[in-house]
């Protein structure tokens, strides 16, 4: 757990993101540019605007501690290797669904101790819904300015209600769909962005397998939240938790979010992988 986040700087960061938010809904109710980055992703203004702003906020409330984006990810590990406390953020988590005009996309805010994702902030605009968590304090969701805390769920059991598991809305897997056929009965949920780990967090769900590529800054705010929420972020090849900031590449191993460990899933996941 950690204490660096305070009441007061918690209450603080939750402002700045919503601000934030509402800078990036200014761009989405109208019309605007779509350019292309090196690695083929979609840019629009919308995720610069919030870049600048979420950067803005964090140095002013925790001045001198550094902050990765996904708009700044050039930032060479050599120098990252020496931060012990960072913060990490996705200005527009989801911008193919921004684009379109889904709303299923978030602003992420993660704060990294020692590799470990301990606080976190997922906001979605067109929602107007947040999700934040300290682990060791608990994790809340914040719905039209309504809080509630929450918590992850206990899988179902034999012959129970169906479980029900999270795919992406924009990046399916073979070895999702292999892994999917040999669960229990269950059912399926498409979502974008970091929304779906937020749904384990509230315990909506049951599994959000990840068998396809993402980078951390996608993952780090919303794994602290499950994780606040009593729930685990685990290297689907291993069962660790997942990290930050272990080596110079700033992409994640495939990945599960689950409230807990279940031989069932874990016996469909080591078969899946080495199926495909």
């Amino acid at each position: 757990m950690t204490d660096f986040v305070t009441d007061d700087m918690r209450d603080r960061l939750l402002a700045g993101v919503d601000a934030a938010g509402r800078e990036v809904l200014e761009v989405y109710n109208r019309s605007y540019q779509v350019e292309t980055k090196e690695d083929d992703s979609p840019l629009t203004e919308a995720d610069m605007a919030s870049h600048h702003a979420l950067v803005a906020l964090l140095e002013s409330v925790t001045p001198g501690v550094p902050v990765l984006s996904e708009e700044s990810g050039d930032i060479p590990y050599e120098t990252r290797r020496t931060w012990d406390r960072y913060w990490l953020i996705d200005p527009l988590d989801g911008t193919k669904e921004f684009i379109k005009k889904n709303g299923e996309f978030t602003l992420n805010v993660a704060l990294v101790e020692n590799g470990d994702p301990v606080f976190g902030i997922v906001h979605a605009p067109v929602l107007d819904t947040t999700w934040h968590g300290q682990v060791g304090q608990g994790a809340w969701k914040v719905e039209q300015g309504a809080a509630k805390r929450i918590q992850v769920r206990a899988l179902p059991g034999e012959g129970g209600v169906a479980w029900k598991i999270v795919g992406s809305r924009s990046h399916g897997s073979e070895a999702f769909e292999a892994f999917c056929a040999r669960l229990p009965k269950h059912e399926r949920v498409s979502m974008g962005s970091s929304l779906k780990l937020c749904l384990v967090a509230e315990g909506q769900a049951d599994l959000y397998p990840r068998l396809a590529p993402t980078s951390e800054w996608d993952t780090a705010a919303a794994q602290a939240v499950v994780v606040a929420a009593g729930g685990q972020v685990l290297n689907a090849e291993t069962l660790e938790p997942l990290r930050c900031n272990q080596q110079d590449s700033v992409l994640n191993p495939f990945f599960i979010v689950c409230g807990e460990r279940d031989q069932r899933w874990t016996d469909a996941l080591g078969e899946s992988l080495a199926e495909t």
